[in-house]
């Protein structure tokens, strides 16, 4: 609430995985506007972005679907991810909704993860850090399975054939 001055917020969710870390940010951010003397107006948009087939980066990034992302002009836009990895999709996506010339842009991070293959991108909020492993649950899956879960665990090597693609 500090870092956007009380302006009006467009809350960018990054789907699949993000569905469930944006369905909870927006309930704690909503609670702090009834708890506040101050709220913030926020509207809600949703990005689909794939990047990933089973548990290995394609090295592309696909935008599927998602409305007319041109609304961003002018707005403070804050982006919920469900994991930073390398941070090559993030920043990939920062560069295409930077080219809408929003106000302000700020990244929620619920995971990022510790890997030698990191650009180096940080996030300006998150969760957990997490050691570089293959993690599923909580709307994060392996393949669409264990989008389910409702927590976040590590998929096995010896389980992945299991789920394969």
């Amino acid at each position: 609430m500090e870092e956007t001055g009380g302006r009006h917020i467009v809350a960018l969710c990054v789907l699949k995985g993000g569905y469930k870390f944006f369905a909870h940010l927006l309930d704690y951010i909503k609670a702090l506007n009834r708890n506040s003397d101050r709220s913030i107006p926020m509207t809600v948009d949703f990005i689909r972005l794939k990047s990933y087939c089973s548990d290995r980066s394609t090295g592309a990034l696909k935008v599927i679907g998602g409305d007319d992302l041109s609304t961003l002009t002018g707005k403070t836009v804050m982006i919920a991810e469900d994991i930073i990895d390398a941070g090559k999709t993030t920043q990939t996506l920062l560069s295409l909704v930077k080219r809408l010339n929003p106000k302000m842009v700020k990244v929620a991070g619920l995971l990022v993860k510790s890997t030698p293959r990191s650009v180096g991108y940080r996030p300006d909020f998150d969760g957990f850090e997490i050691p570089d492993k293959f993690v599923v649950g909580y709307a994060l899956d392996y393949n669409e399975y264990f989008r389910d879960l409702n927590h976040v665990c590590v998929i096995s090597e010896t389980g992945k054939p299991k789920y394969k693609a």
